[in-house]
């Protein structure tokens, strides 16, 4: 459905000196300043995926986004969506894609609700069986009739995004682009949001790439993801895979009888190696709470194991309860994008 071939993308603007002398400069100066916001990225996504496509911010994501839309023309490379150039044949992309910008809006601000998705069929040649067909569906899981005779202007963010994203998917578009869908909503309505998202490809094995800064949402709808930094593709692949990879540590929290005992443990001394790698007091990390009868290790799951963690502990005192903790997601990406991982 979406094939980018080394595509890259380079900015060139005129070179800006400081100070007022500078500023008179410019005007004179013929230097130009390049900037590689998209650097030789290559990437396929298949219909009926959704697929979480992140980075910190500058990384490149809306640039990209912007090619795969049509809005801006690749450097070098080449892109096709549904085998249409977009840069090329923008109007016929047009027809094959649905955008919802989290922080913009495509309504009219003053109109009614319902009148601007009239003009959207009318803009986008939806007849009036599918129409009549699409907003059935739309009323459905978006739930558009308690103010689709509002005027825009008087919605709440939560119904502008549920209008956006109706007004988006009014002509069942082959490809959804959502740029942080469920940016400032509340628990219940974001929810709701992903729910939607999941019924519309569900339904209509709609290819969603999905740009955001909220875990949740890559969490609860894409099972691959792209990370980009700095213009370039450092990862792509599922979830799983990342956690397994790059979600190294693990926690272990254990509720113990005497926590007096433990004060001078030494784990890597009581441990024997994992797959013959050699341990040392640098591979976990451990808090002991006298005072709450508890003892905390973080550690390197590919060099120590819970049970042998157990033992040790067990070989002092005696363990009530135990809870285990994996890597959140939010802290593998959060290490990615501080260049600490892949």
């Amino acid at each position: 459905m979406i094939e980018l071939k080394n595509v890259s993308k380079e900015f060139v603007s005129p070179k800006k000196y400081p100070g007022f002398k500078g500023a008179i400069k410019g005007l004179f100066s013929n230097e130009k300043v390049r900037k590689v916001a998209v650097d030789d990225i290559s990437f396929t996504i298949e219909k009926g995926e959704i697929v979480g496509y992140i980075g910190s911010n500058g990384a490149g994501k809306s640039t990209t986004i912007k090619m795969m839309t049509g809005i801006l023309n690749p450097t070098e490379g080449t892109c096709l969506v549904d085998g249409i150039d977009p840069s090329k044949n923008r109007k016929e992309n047009a027809q094959n894609i649905g955008v919802v910008f989290g922080q913009r809006t495509q309504l009219w601000w003053d109109l009614p609700l319902s009148e601007s998705f009239t003009i959207l069929k009318e803009i986008y040649d939806v007849s009036d069986e599918d129409y009549a067909n699409q907003m059935e569906f739309l009323n459905r899981v978006l739930e558009l009739d308690e103010f689709f005779d509002r005027p825009v202007r008087t919605l709440s963010l939560g119904q502008r995004m549920r209008a956006d994203l109706g007004a988006a998917l009014l002509h069942n578009p082959k490809v959804l682009y959502l740029d942080e869908p469920t940016i400032g909503l509340d628990l219940v309505v974001k929810d709701n949001i992903r729910h939607a998202i999941k019924e519309i490809n569900e339904k209509y094995q709609t290819t969603v790439i999905l740009t955001t800064h909220d875990i949740g949402d890559i969490e609860e709808l894409c099972s691959r993801i792209i990370i980009i930094d700095e213009g370039k593709k450092i990862y792509d692949g599922t979830l799983e895979d990342l956690k397994d990879t790059y979600g190294k540590r693990r926690k272990v929290t254990m509720e113990v009888r005497k926590p007096d005992l433990l004060k001078e443990l030494q784990l890597f001394q009581k441990i024997e190696s994992v797959n013959d790698v050699q341990i040392t007091e640098n591979d976990y990390d451990s808090v002991l709470d006298v005072e709450g009868k508890t003892y905390t290790v973080s550690f390197d799951k590919h060099k120590m194991q819970v049970p042998q963690i157990l033992s040790a502990v067990m070989e002092l005192t005696e363990v009530t309860d135990i809870k285990l903790q994996e890597t959140e997601l939010a802290e593998i990406v959060k290490e990615i994008y501080n260049h600490g991982g892949v």
